[in-house]
């Protein structure tokens, strides 16, 4: 049974995000959660802010149950404090006082999927009685002062990391999982579609993997931090994406690409910027149909994969990101209290002041 926080371990309430309905939300103050078995209760950190969180607060993804109702908190990309352990929780390895960076899938760990490492495609997704959560997208998530998470969805940090870095741990793995999926190369070409965070990560963890060049595509003043990193860049606001790569490459076109943005026509961009046997790994979730060039997929022997999510990879990022190799403060671009989310999902919504990825601190600093 889920038990109480230790008595004066931490308040009885706490402020929240509190969904009221699409593009409707307050600041409230809720109770604590309880902490059950093979669970930790943190002191939540730092909270970024993604574009699925934008999704679920317009409304965009109520017909895939995120959220199944309201009042909901969303938040799944997440640093924090461990200030209570649920039962078993002490005895697999977790300490009050432990630095975590917190991610959004905890499997049921009984299916195949979950027992071949697929933890993300979960088959008994939605049943929370087996043990599935799905934080910040059915699960209640993390944009809360205290958050009560499974053990399987958090990652000690070492002390090298800041607790706003561990905030960017479950997008960085997303980037990793993604190039990955992908079949990333030594010496190879890709091309990253999306100059926002996620695409920058993508980018640079390209770069680690092998990559001997990145080609960034999109638009606006995002693609000067591109610049800045090193990479190449193609501005589509003027000029044919997919022509621009492949005249970047002697005609044929990237070795791999990563869509991060999934609007439009990107999906199909891809694979025009990509030469005959390449890989197209596709991140972001496309909201509308899209055609793709099944004939040229098929005759050139390209390879698709969908990423969802990122099975495995936290444990990867981490020491990337410790030892300095991986640079998440490059997309760390501004930083709210709790109770100014309205400014900061506006300063993330609109990209103002050339916003990546906008913080939430729901603690006092």
């Amino acid at each position: 049974m889920p038990q109480a926080p230790n008595e004066g371990a931490v308040p009885p309430t706490m402020d929240a995000l509190v969904l009221l309905g699409p593009d409707r939300f307050e600041v409230e103050t809720v109770p604590v959660p309880p902490v059950g078995r093979h669970e930790v209760l943190c002191e939540v950190h730092s909270v970024a802010i993604c574009g699925t969180d934008r999704e679920i607060i317009s409304g965009n993804f109520l017909k895939k149950g995120w959220p199944r109702g309201y009042p909901y908190t969303p938040g799944h990309e997440w640093s924090g404090t461990v200030v209570a352990t649920g039962e078993g929780s002490e005895e697999l390895g977790f300490r009050v006082g432990d630095r975590v960076a917190g991610t959004a899938h905890a499997g049921c760990g009984f299916c195949r999927q979950c027992a071949i490492g697929r933890y993300n495609l979960c088959d008994n997704y939605g049943n929370e009685e087996v043990g599935h959560r799905h934080y910040g997208h059915y699960s209640t998530g993390a944009m809360r002062q205290y958050h009560a998470s499974s053990i399987k969805s958090v990652f000690k940090i070492p002390d090298s990391m800041t607790l706003e870095q561990g905030a960017l741990v479950d997008a960085s793995s997303i980037a990793l999982h993604a190039v990955k999926r992908a079949g990333a190369r030594a010496g190879e070409t890709a091309a990253i579609i999306g100059p926002g965070a996620q695409g920058l990560l993508a980018g640079l963890l390209a770069q680690l993997m092998g990559a001997a060049r990145v080609i960034m595509v999109g638009r606006g003043e995002r693609l000067e931090t591109a610049a800045a990193l090193g990479f190449e860049i193609v501005d589509n606001s003027d000029t044919d994406g997919p022509a621009a790569v492949r005249a970047l490459t002697e005609g044929q076109g990237a070795h791999f690409t990563v869509d991060t943005a999934a609007r439009g026509n990107t999906p199909a961009d891809a694979v025009s910027m990509t030469r005959k046997g390449g890989r197209i790994a596709l991140i972001g979730v496309p909201l509308e149909p899209c055609v793709l060039p099944l004939q040229r997929i098929v005759f050139e022997e390209m390879d698709l994969f969908g990423v969802r999510a990122n099975p495995g990879t936290c444990a990867e990022v981490i020491p990337l990101i410790a030892e300095g190799k991986l640079d998440v403060d490059i997309v760390t671009t501004h930083t709210f209290p709790l109770q100014e989310f309205a400014g900061a999902y506006e300063t993330f919504t609109k990209r103002l002041g050339g916003a990546l990825k906008v913080l939430i601190q729901p603690n006092p600093r």
